[in-house]
């Protein structure tokens, strides 16, 4: 009797476990659905990949900000955009990876159930850190292509969505920004530390961030009178509480393993290229000031051990050279764990030093805020504070004397503080319009003030494509978006 029990028992379990049959095929390693957390750690990780890449068919601006130059294949330091289809990479990188995952990130945490005042506060966070990422993705591809899809952007029914004016795009963002940080409580957290891998899940941190946001695209409008009251308000307001410490510095933890390491890792490493330089455009006005942070910037490859001083020699933007020869990136960059920064104190500080030159109210004079954004970058490089002293010290870096206008100064500063940021540099020169850039001698266009539409939009998107074309003034390099306006 105990068999037969025994025997109906497990035809009963056999019969339960396959009920449905359908559970046979589910592949337990790639799950179909997938949390609104780890979708926003893959779109935060694709973003700040994009913007801090040194891959030539993501990432050109380096080399159009002349602190790198290419030995043996020269078509991004000659503004050859189109080789390689960088547009497109740059678009699809931002919109399809990025945008993309955030906003589908947002539907899913929305929909979540909280069971806590806690759990219902730090969903609060969550959706505003997705937000300011929109903002600040959106910000990024307004400030390189000028008029994009915005309202009817990332809608799967709507295959030719229209393209918006840049300077509406722009306005609107803003507004959005404005409201990611009022809705901000920097009493509690947002996502775990191991889904944000850029503050851990610091709100306060994260509220820094929108403000120097704020801050950077409160002076992106200052040129414009018709934006004067909107660029005061993002900039005074953001003044109150930015990233001023590097501690505070926003900056992707990159792990030592692959996938996840620095993209300059997987670019020069593993891919064994041997094909940047530094340019004799940065080398050369580093020696001129006696730039302390040249060891930090710059590979000691040609050391002369027989001579005191260490050598660095840049080579000729955009012509081709030999890569042993010339200063090389230095190493610690090409770490796999090196961070990847998309804001910092000292960019903070460049820009309070020209707000206040503009008669902004944000404190301090132009002058302090300019020893800072110098000292800051120094530190945050490995140099010290006596370096520091002894840089500002010169006449020639000295803010009263280094002579120029106050976009001169600043903007050279920023310059060579931004190396490795190659698209802060970018927005910085063609705001500023200094330092002013010799063109390559194979230049294929003027210096690019923006860069032009992928061309399958031509393809995909007809409509969208020739309006915003037209609307700008022509799909070409040299056309200058709505900012630029010297």
């Amino acid at each position: 009797m105990k068999n037969k029990f025994l025997i109906l028992g497990l035809c009963f379990a056999f019969l339960t476990a396959c009920t449905d049959l359908a559970d046979l095929n589910v592949d337990k390693k790639n799950p179909i659905a997938v949390s609104g957390e780890s979708l926003f750690t893959s779109a935060q990780k694709n973003m700040t990949d994009q913007i801090v890449s040194t891959n030539v068919n993501y990432n050109a601006y380096r080399f159009w900000d002349q602190y790198w130059t290419e030995t043996t294949y020269t078509e991004e330091a000659n503004f050859d955009v189109t080789t390689r289809n960088l547009s497109q990479q740059v678009w699809d990188e931002l919109y399809r990876r990025s945008l993309a995952n955030f906003k589908e990130s947002a539907r899913l945490i929305t929909d979540e159930i909280t069971f806590s005042d806690d759990q219902a506060k730090a969903k609060v966070n969550k959706l505003a850190l997705i937000e300011l990422l929109e903002v600040y993705t959106y910000s990024h591809l307004v400030e390189t292509y000028g008029n994009v899809p915005y309202s009817q952007a990332l809608d799967i029914n709507t295959l030719t969505p229209a393209y918006d004016d840049g300077l509406t795009v722009y306005k609107d963002l803003a507004a959005r920004l404005n409201a990611a940080v009022s809705a901000m409580d920097a009493s509690v957290g947002g996502f775990e530390p191991g889904s944000d891998n850029i503050y851990q899940g610091n709100t306060a941190q994260w509220i820094k961030f929108a403000n120097s946001l704020k801050i950077r695209m409160g002076l992106v409008l200052a040129d414009l009178p018709s934006e004067s009251a909107l660029s005061h308000q993002l900039v005074e307001s953001g003044s109150a509480d930015p990233i001023l410490s590097n501690d505070d510095n926003a900056t992707m933890d990159y792990l030592s393993a692959t996938p996840n390491t620095n993209p300059l890792y997987a670019d020069q490493v593993l891919s064994s290229r041997q094909d940047y330089i530094i340019t004799n455009t940065f080398v050369n006005a580093l020696d001129s000031l006696n730039d302390p942070r040249r060891e930090y910037y710059f590979e000691p490859n040609l050391d002369d051990p027989n001579t005191p001083e260490v050598e660095y020699v840049g080579g000729r933007p955009g012509h081709t050279e030999t890569y042993g020869s010339f200063t090389h990136v230095n190493e610690a960059l090409r770490k796999p764990t090196f961070p990847g920064t998309i804001f910092s104190a000292s960019e903070t500080e460049f820009l309070l030093a020209e707000a206040v030159e503009r008669g902004y109210n944000v404190g301090g004079t132009a002058e302090e805020h300019y020893n800072n954004a110098v000292r800051l970058s120094i530190l945050e490089w490995g140099g010290t504070d006596a370096d520091a002293d002894a840089y500002l010290a010169q006449p020639t870096v000295a803010y009263n004397t280094a002579g120029g206008s106050w976009q001169q100064r600043i903007g050279t500063q920023a310059w060579i503080g931004f190396y490795n940021r190659g698209f802060e540099g970018w927005l910085s020169i063609r705001r500023l319009d200094y330092p002013e850039l010799k063109l390559p001698d194979a230049a294929v266009s003027g210096y690019p003030a923006r860069l032009t539409y992928p061309i399958n939009e031509q393809t995909v998107n007809p409509p969208g494509y020739t309006s915003a074309a037209a609307a700008i003034g022509g799909d070409l390099p040299e056309t200058k978006l709505f900012f630029d306006t010297h």
